[in-house]
């Protein structure tokens, strides 16, 4: 039987397969035949074993360290591209060197406008992505960003928790606008984690903006790479006079001694999203899926309807 318009279909670069395949599943047809195919010095060679011509082509890869996960994006892409797909879409739970931003130092580079153009570059048509680490880095592109929140999943946890003097706090002056969202929803305080660093992932200093005596705080920030900041911030709280404090965060990047310093740390839980694959594990780290949020965008993008529901202002007026 003739095939009536394009169609979907979901492929996964190797480190987000465990993704992936929940999204594929949630969505509905499973994931597509593609072997990533390694020569012996490490150089990478995608190949589609099955027709992609003419298909809406969703490939899901997050691009955390090494940066062989952003070479392979960049590979699959132009295979689709070259395969004479009707849509590219790079699906990008994390998004990589965001935190690249701006030129903050002299002679430093612009990381997160560099993998825009090498995205665009390469042929994708369209980027879905999550919590960028600066919003505007949506900017960089020239095709269309969906931006998905990780609000739609976090907000349903906290209600479940029943805090009774819930207040939330920004880890840093940059986080304060998330705060200030999701803290409006719940109609709950908010106070800030003023830092100061010394250099990349070492903190000089840091002063709590707020009162926090007797609350049940929930910090919330979009990158736990060392947990440094987060587990700083945590007792500072705690010593303010905070009855609890646990910790809600996307990307669980955790490098360095970070799963020593949640363990140790005074945090009741550190709550991440599956953009990234846990290295390792506590007792302290519970995980949510963000596959259901994926599967929503990715059919409403095939459909041509609007996201708006999907983020957290829109809850906030339907509330």
């Amino acid at each position: 039987m003739e095939r009536i318009g394009p169609s979907v279909k979901i492929f996964s670069g190797t480190n987000s397969h465990y993704l992936a395949e929940k999204i594929a599943s949630r969505y509905g047809p499973g994931l597509g035949k593609l072997n990533i195919q390694r020569f012996s010095d490490g150089e990478i060679q995608p190949v589609f074993l099955e027709s992609i011509r003419g298909d809406y082509v969703f490939l899901v890869q997050s691009t955390f360290s090494p940066s062989d996960n952003l070479m392979e994006l960049l590979l699959m892409i132009d295979a689709v591209k070259r395969a004479s797909a009707y849509k590219i879409i790079a699906v990008v739970p994390y998004y990589g060197y965001a935190r690249q931003d701006r030129k903050d130092k002299p002679r430093v580079a612009i990381g997160a406008k560099l993998v825009a153009n090498l995205l665009t570059a390469a042929g994708a048509d369209r980027v879905i992505t999550m919590d960028l680490h600066a919003a505007q880095i949506q900017g960089y592109f020239d095709i269309p960003v969906d931006h998905l929140d990780s609000s739609a999943v976090f907000i349903p946890y906290i209600e479940n928790l029943q805090l009774e003097n819930l207040t939330f706090a920004a880890p840093d002056v940059g986080s304060a606008n998330r705060i200030r969202e999701i803290s409006s929803y719940f109609n709950a305080e908010m106070v800030i984690c003023d830092k100061h660093r010394k250099r990349a992932n070492e903190i000089a200093s840091m002063v709590v903006i707020g009162d926090v005596t007797d609350r049940d705080v929930v910090l919330i920030d979009d990158i736990c790479d060392t947990a440094g900041t987060l587990t700083k911030a945590a007792k500072l709280l705690k010593d303010k006079g905070a009855r609890s404090v646990r910790a809600l965060c996307t990307h669980p990047v955790l490098s360095g001694n970070a799963y020593a310093n949640i363990e140790n740390s005074v945090l009741e839980e550190l709550v991440v999203c599956d953009t990234i694959p846990l290295k390792g594990q506590s007792s302290k780290i519970k995980v949510l899926t963000v596959a259901d949020l994926f599967a929503t965008a990715i059919r409403h993008a095939y459909e041509n309807q609007s996201i708006t529901s999907l983020f957290i202002h829109s809850q906030l007026r339907n509330k």
